[in-house]
């Protein structure tokens, strides 16, 4: 079972100092900064899935993650160059797909069949997924001649054409990666009928989308019934799911890969779990910046607090969770002074107890990943990109601890 990490140019700065916050002057982003499997001592996961919405932006419209000037390198250079895959300490695989949820308010994907193949093939990606257009509801019970199901439908003969015109078009270009067909559906059997249509063009790998929302219980009834459908040779990939207690199961349905962002975002985009342990979570400790809060900013602007008083307790949080972490102070005047700073940048959560977990627990100790051991308790401050993408990357490594296990019964 194999984990593919989304990639959103999420890197960080080795040189950034955490104690005056600054970065090294001669820092070459492009060049210096680095992505999770540079940073840890094996990859989290087993390749990146790069989206063509991320990279060139809608067409027609809007901008992606990617500068002009990474998008042209990327295209110049060919993935593995660019994403320095042979630097890391992991041989990677890379996945592409269009970002169907970029557009899933269009009338009809934005992007040709050749402009994709174009994407895929001129980057040097292992992996490409067919153009699809994404369908969010689940209901089992709505048969596809149901005036209800009209949207759906078409949204999944337009996902089955421009498979079916995907895969024609790799034959004929000759296209070096391995194209996935996507099985778009709102019920079991929509799925498995998405499924047939899919093994009849003649593809061996189809990736499930529009999965997301559902639970657990609902994915194994899609999965139960393409299994009715499934050919033996023929690979399932789950998009944008992270069930890990459930990929032996998922596994004795035909899947062999995933990809989701969601222990890397949890670190700065959950309200509580945002440090993982192999066997729980714990919140972060947050001390934003005061001219990076924009709840505090309008305070300040207004009179309500002054500048310097925010600045003295932003300052007192910091150095007493150091303290702490050098064991120069006990637990209660770090906890006051994180409810002191809160007060004045949120005034609604009261987060003492959790924030009291985390600092009694000390989990960075426990840890063994780089970024715990270089960083120690910077790693569970919640402030700026460079402690929460660290910590995010801190996640992924734990998902893989905790995945690996569960990858071994699916082998066994």
């Amino acid at each position: 079972m194999r984990f593919f990490f989304p990639d959103s140019q999420d890197q960080v700065d080795p040189g950034f100092d955490f104690v005056t916050e600054e970065r090294d002057p001669f820092r070459v982003r492009q060049r210096d900064d680095l992505y999770a499997h540079e940073v840890l001592t094996q990859a989290p996961f087993d390749g990146l899935l790069v989206s063509k919405a991320i990279v060139d932006g809608k067409a027609g419209g809007g901008t992606g993650k990617y500068t002009a000037a990474q998008r042209h390198r990327l295209y110049r250079e060919g993935a593995r160059r660019f994403f320095r895959l042979d630097r890391g300490h992991t041989p990677l695989k890379i996945m592409g797909d269009c970002g169907a949820f970029s557009y899933v308010a269009e009338e009809y994907p934005p992007y040709s069949v050749d402009e994709v193949i174009d994407f895929y093939d001129g980057c040097g990606f292992h992996y490409g997924i067919a153009v699809d257009h994404v369908i969010f509801q689940y209901e089992p019970k709505t048969a596809r001649n149901d005036e209800r199901a009209a949207e759906w439908v078409r949204r999944q003969e337009i996902t089955l054409a421009l498979a079916a015109e995907f895969w024609q078009r790799c034959k004929a270009r000759r296209v070096c990666f391995t194209p996935l067909g996507v099985a778009q559906g709102w019920s079991p059997q929509s799925y498995a009928d998405a499924v047939v249509a899919l093994q009849r063009i003649g593809y061996q790998r189809i990736a499930l989308g529009g999965m997301v929302p559902l639970k657990t219980q609902e994915i194994l009834a899609c999965l139960a019934a393409i299994d009715q459908v499934r050919e033996p040779t023929t690979q399932l990939h789950l998009l944008g799911i992270s069930r890990c207690d459930d990929v032996p199961t998922f596994a004795t349905h035909g899947v062999t890969s995933f990809d989701s962002t969601s222990p890397f975002r949890q670190a700065f985009k959950d309200d509580r779990d945002n440090y993982y342990t192999p066997t729980g979570t714990y919140v972060a400790l947050r001390v934003p910046q005061v001219d990076g809060n924009p709840k505090l900013k309008a305070r300040i602007r207004s009179g309500e607090i002054s500048q310097a008083q925010a600045l003295a307790l932003e300052r007192t949080a910091l150095t007493r969770l150091r303290q702490y972490d050098a064991d120069e102070i006990d637990v209660d005047p770090v906890v006051q002074a994180l409810v002191d700073y809160s007060a004045v940048w949120d005034g609604k959560s009261d987060r003492s107890a959790q924030y009291r977990a985390t600092l009694t627990d000390r989990p960075w100790r426990d840890c063994p990943c780089d970024l715990c051991k270089a960083i120690g308790i910077e790693v569970v401050i919640f402030r700026g990109t460079e402690r929460n993408k660290r910590r995010g990357f801190h996640n992924l490594y734990v998902f893989e601890q905790r995945l690996r296990p569960q990858r071994e019964r699916t082998r066994a």
